[in-house]
């Protein structure tokens, strides 16, 4: 069965992004091993200088590549990376199947984003959208694609 681990900075604080999150969790629970890693986001004052971000992103980044496996596939969340349609998506999550790739990491930045690191790190990058969103609502977006993605390689119905 393919793992998928979301990896992710920051807690999610509201309630109603918890029960989606745990329901989509529920129904991925008959496709694939889910794993849901939530890392500590650094404080983030608005004030911050360009070089007081990148040590930021630094430490959070560290904080990811430190859960990121070897021998698996990472997806980067990242405004710059490629957009897909949820057909292209499952697309994609069947062909690295298929060639034998059993895990998948889909990895979300904090509020400043993904460090260079952890973007070079990445086999990919992903894009959902040139609108920036607050990575706990990502972390939900993400598993309703993923969870569609199953039911579309399965040839199952879902809404549209």
């Amino acid at each position: 069965m393919l793992k998928i681990s979301i990896i992710s900075v920051g807690k999610i604080k509201e309630k109603y992004i918890k029960l989606g999150i745990d329901e989509f969790s529920k129904r991925l629970s008959r496709y694939a091993k889910l794993e849901i890693i939530e890392l500590n986001d650094e404080k983030a004052p608005e004030n911050l200088s360009p070089r007081d971000m990148e040590i930021i992103k630094n430490t959070e980044g560290d904080a990811i590549l430190s859960k990121i496996r070897p021998n698996s596939y990472t997806i980067a969340l990242a405004i710059d990376g490629k957009n897909l349609s949820s057909e292209s998506l499952a697309k994609k999550i069947n062909d690295l199947s298929v060639s034998g790739n059993s895990h998948i990491n889909f990895v979300i930045g904090g509020s400043l984003g993904l460090s260079d690191s952890v973007l070079k790190a990445s086999d990919f990058k992903l894009s959902f959208s040139a609108m920036t969103f607050p990575h706990q609502l990502m972390r939900l977006i993400l598993l309703e694609q993923i969870y569609r993605s199953f039911r579309i390689n399965n040839s199952e119905p879902y809404h549209k």
